[in-house]
């Protein structure tokens, strides 16, 4: 994309500043705010304190935005309190994660403090971020620092304070890039574990990168990213490539080497531009790393280009249409059968990461299944959705998931309905909780019955590390097998076998009576079982049970009770 000159930028400014500020330019803002967010969605998704694949706040942050922008596109209100009401709404029924929840606040409070206001002014701007940041705080039951929360709180002070000597709008806005910037680089001072995993935080970088695309948009800037464009090896997100596959693609190519010189980037990628799409390239230590999508008679260019340039270190070469195909499979399991509730009864909804887990709690007597998990967190529409068909006006809702708890609360207050969160953060939780079931009770007693049923389960997960760290003096290297008890980082390990053995170790599994394993889509049965007789023989005095989970990113997902 051709850059914008410094006069354009200049003239652009003058502008905004001549014309009234209006509900069509803060729609224009948030677009702005968006399109520079998307850019930078797999940096944000990278920034995740734990190695393991859940690293989606940059995808939540963006997925939530993209519906409050969906909810204005429509309209043409150019009052801007009422378009600011627009947009929050859009916001909070599309907010997926933690990240989402808290951004779905931010704007509401923003809204809320302009109400139905014409026109923007300084005063009412700076008015809009004090109770964005109040308005978020209040949102989380226990507020940490170091978040998205601190960030928004040194934006609005910034913004008091900028107004003291200067009621211009765009040195406002100024002041709250540079104060945002400064406040995502000091969270890691903040927040021990941010730190210790040599991050900053993803949700408030998220923030930032959503008004430094404002600030571009009013300076006519760029908000599309070069195509020539390096990013840090960790920043590079492959595990999600199958969902944008288009025709031809029919190999996955990734190349590790160590040029012989100093690479012409922008010839680099313009080659590969040529050979094929999806193309993403990292950079470390002096190695690059190349991913591209390229059709069957291409498939081993990418390998001898790369090869013309430097030293190969790895490649790796995956048939795009043998996955597909088993993907195809998966959504092709046995139909799932859900518990028909009468009016009056308690229905339970459980948000569910795979088909076999779906059918557990199906079994189990869940009314309704919401599709989500790592990766994947639904938005509050998602949920509000599942609760339409149920004839009850009773409902349980169990996450199954930390990241999903806040969007589940807020369902609350969208419905006529009487809801009830149980926190579970998840799915051995949530399982566990579901034996206290009882349809006929009284709604309160049973969620207080399922709370403390699931806190007398132990939780394990077997997935893959997504890159080097050091947390909790567990040391791990990207790819290795790791094993995370109840949500902390205990083991790594060379394969799935020892993970799992080295996990039931830590969690003291002689103690308890039952060793469920609920294995994913990345491990087949025989593998599987394989595994669960290792564990049978290693703890002869526990049942030990092995059952299709259907979940992506973990190899299993295990419980102990």
């Amino acid at each position: 994309m051709q850059k914008e000159t410094a006069s354009s930028s200049a003239s652009l400014r003058e502008q905004f500043n001549e014309k009234p500020i209006d509900g069509l330019i803060l729609r224009n803002l948030a677009e702005a705010g968006l399109s520079w967010l998307r850019v930078h969605q797999d940096i944000v998704n990278s920034l995740n304190v734990f190695p393991v694949p859940d690293g989606d706040t940059g995808t939540n942050m963006v997925l939530t935005m993209q519906a409050a922008i969906d909810e204005v596109n429509n309209s043409n209100e150019r009052n801007f309190g009422k378009m600011a009401h627009i947009l929050a709404h859009g916001a909070l029924m599309g907010a997926r994660g933690n990240s989402g929840v808290i951004l779905s606040q931010i704007w509401r409070g923003f809204a809320r403090a302009l109400d139905e206001q014409q026109t923007l002014d300084s005063k009412s701007f700076v008015r809009g971020l004090v109770e964005a940041r109040n308005t978020a705080y209040k949102g989380v039951v226990r507020p940490v620092e170091g978040t998205i929360l601190t960030v928004a709180k040194d934006i609005a002070s910034a913004a008091e304070q900028a107004l003291q000597h200067t009621n211009d709008i765009i040195e406002i806005l100024e002041e709250v890039v540079l104060a945002a910037d400064k406040s995502v680089e000091r969270t890691p001072t903040l927040l021990p574990v941010l730190k210790e995993a040599g991050v900053v935080d993803s949700g408030g970088i998220g923030l930032f990168f959503i008004f430094e695309g404002m600030l571009r948009h009013i300076d006519g800037q760029p908000l599309d990213v070069d195509v020539a464009t390096v990013q840090p090896l960790s920043a590079m997100v492959l595990e999600n490539t199958l969902e944008s596959i288009e025709p031809g693609q029919d190999y996955e190519v990734v190349v590790d080497f160590r040029p012989h010189g100093e690479l012409d980037f922008e010839g680099f990628y313009n080659d590969l531009d040529r050979m094929g799409t999806s193309i993403q390239i990292g950079e470390g230590d002096g190695m690059y790393r190349m991913h591209i999508h390229v059709p069957t008679e291409k498939r081993y260019e990418p390998i001898e280009y790369s090869m013309s340039l430097g030293t190969i270190m790895k490649v790796s070469i995956e048939n795009l249409i043998v996955q597909m195909e088993e993907l195809k499979k998966v959504k092709e399991s046995p139909a799932l059968s859900l518990t028909k509730v009468e009016p009056g009864q308690i229905a339970v909804v459980a948000v569910s990461p795979g088909p076999g887990l779906s059918r557990v709690f199906g079994s189990l007597g869940a009314a309704g299944i919401v599709e989500g998990g790592q990766t994947m967190n639904p938005s509050t529409q998602d949920i509000l959705n599942a609760l339409d068909p149920i004839s009850t006006d009773k409902i349980i809702i169990l996450p199954n998931n930390k990241n999903i708890i806040m969007t589940a609360q807020s369902v609350k207050d969208l419905t006529v309905k009487q809801i009830a969160v149980v926190p579970s953060k998840t799915i051995p939780q949530g399982i566990c909780a579901m034996l206290s079931l009882a349809p006929d009770s009284n709604l309160d007693e049973v969620a207080r019955e399922m709370q403390a049923a699931m806190d007398e389960v132990c939780s394990g997960e077997i997935t893959t590390a997504t890159r080097d760290v050091k947390i909790n003096g567990v040391v791990v290297k990207k790819d290795q097998i790791i094993g995370l008890l109840n949500g902390s980082l205990v083991v790594s390990a060379s394969s799935i076998e020892k993970a799992c053995l080295d996990l039931l170790e830590k969690a003291n599994a002689a103690e308890y009576e039952l060793i469920t394993l609920y294995y994913g889509v990345d491990l087949d049965q025989q593998e599987a079982n394989r595994i669960a007789d290792v564990v049978r023989e290693t703890y002869p005095e526990q049942e030990v049970e092995c059952h299709d989970g259907g979940q992506p990113h973990y190899f299993f997902i295990m419980s102990l009770e």
